[in-house]
């Protein structure tokens, strides 16, 4: 039995193993273990531990998106309103000054006219007047005729003015 070399092969597997046992080294490769299944726990954790608080903070983002959007909503209701108030109040001021301008050019035709309407009858009276003393002249002569002439001529005046 000696003589074989298995036997030799399983007494040196058997002192190795031995040697292992006694070296402590199946506790110190089961310590070796247990410390990487920790360290990889604590990675796990805080793994899991970070990936919840990117979860929170992607919520949160997602909130505050959806209130930045509703906000801009309101922002731009607002400036349509205000826009839309705008564009009124411009439009009655417009109208309002157009219409001003209009009384102001209308008052001013009728000015022109009465004006005018005035200024004919200056010329038409004065000219009435002058055919009149021409021909109340040539009609009458002497201090009698002058003296009809100038009642003729007042009395013309104040009815035309």
């Amino acid at each position: 039995m000696f003589r074989e070399p298995e036997t030799w092969v399983a007494v040196a597997f058997v002192l190795f193993v031995a040697l292992l046992i006694y070296l402590k080294v199946p506790a110190k490769i089961a310590a070796m273990l247990d410390d990487r299944s920790a360290r990889i726990g604590k990675e796990l954790a805080e793994a899991k531990k970070l990936r919840e608080e990117a979860q929170a903070l992607l919520d949160e983002y997602r909130k505050k998106r959806a209130q930045a959007e509703k906000d801009a909503q309101a922002i731009v209701a607002l400036a349509r309103k205000e826009a839309e108030a705008y564009a009124h109040e411009t439009r009655s001021k417009l109208a309002e000054t157009l219409e001003r301008r209009i009384r102001q050019a209308e008052q001013k035709i009728s000015q022109a006219e009465q004006q005018a309407v005035k200024d004919v009858r200056m010329v038409a009276t004065d000219v009435a007047i002058a055919a009149a003393s021409e021909l109340l002249e040539t009609a009458t002569e002497g201090t009698k005729g002058a003296k009809l002439i100038e009642e003729s001529i007042a009395a013309v005046k104040s009815r035309l003015n």
